[in-house]
């Protein structure tokens, strides 16, 4: 949840900042959503009150600073803060959710955070005394909203490695909400491709195939869901995205959907 709740944030921010309407409502309501169940956990003192608290912080500022800048009302020198902060943020703390995912088979460290904490204020401090290349302050820009998308991205594969190590825990996943993960993220698959954003275009193909039928193949093979089920969202899935290759080749006359693809990876 916690990684989740990072990588809505983050990507709320990446969109706010291109003013693509559609990804900010929808990353507004990940971030809503999520920090809902976080609540729930911490109401059963599954979670701790300081974390919880400076969490709230965090959320409540990130969602007032991104609709501020989205309605062009903050200010430059706040904004480039909040971008610094995340930027910080995120690289920090992606190698450590990575890490303690796989705790106890490796060992608990916060280390592998340490290390990208320095890297990271390291990086936005150069960015910011003109020390670095032309290029150095675009990449550093970039890495924020990759680092948003990798959170995004790896808040399945934990789920699937909690799947793996206690499968009863499947069975307390609704699969409707697995199935409207997938429609969800299935549906921004289509802008992404036609503006061509490779990131966000990674994001969304991978939250629809590993969070959301990632986990539809789990739980069929755990048997909580019938054959019908698993069956029609593999249809539905496949056709969707054909579909989606094959509209967006038709738009701007492309003889071969492959064509689309080379362009949002290589550029045009």
């Amino acid at each position: 949840m916690f990684t989740a709740l990072l990588g809505n944030l983050s990507l709320l921010s990446y969109f706010a900042k291109k003013r693509e309407t559609e990804a900010v409502v929808v990353q507004t309501l990940g971030v809503i959503s999520t920090f809902v169940v976080i609540s729930q956990l911490s109401i059963g003192e599954a979670m701790p009150l300081p974390q919880y608290v400076a969490t709230s912080v965090v959320v409540a500022a990130g969602l007032i600073l991104n609709f501020l800048n989205y309605y062009g009302m903050l200010n430059s020198t706040i904004w480039q803060f909040w971008e610094d902060f995340i930027t910080v943020g995120g690289l920090s703390v992606l190698p450590q959710i990575m890490w303690s995912t796989f705790v106890p088979y490796i060992p608990n460290s916060i280390l592998p955070g340490s290390i990208a904490f320095v890297v990271a204020v390291a990086s936005v401090t150069l960015s910011h005394s003109g020390k670095l290349s032309e290029k150095g302050p675009k990449f550093i820009g970039a890495i924020s909203g990759w680092t948003a998308t990798l959170l995004f991205m790896w808040m399945p594969v934990s789920q699937m490695w909690t799947n793996f190590l206690n499968p009863d825990n499947i069975k307390g996943l609704s699969a409707i909400s697995m199935l409207l993960a997938m429609l969800g993220n299935g549906l921004l698959i289509p802008r992404a491709l036609f503006i061509r954003d490779l990131m966000w275009f990674t994001g969304s193909l991978w939250a629809t195939l590993f969070y959301g039928y990632g986990n539809i193949v789990c739980m069929y093979l755990l048997k909580t869901i019938s054959l019908e089920f698993f069956l029609a969202a593999t249809v539905g899935l496949i056709a969707w995205i054909g579909m989606a290759l094959w509209r967006d080749a038709a738009v701007y006359r492309y003889n071969s959907p492959l064509r689309s693809l080379k362009e949002l990876v290589f550029g045009s």
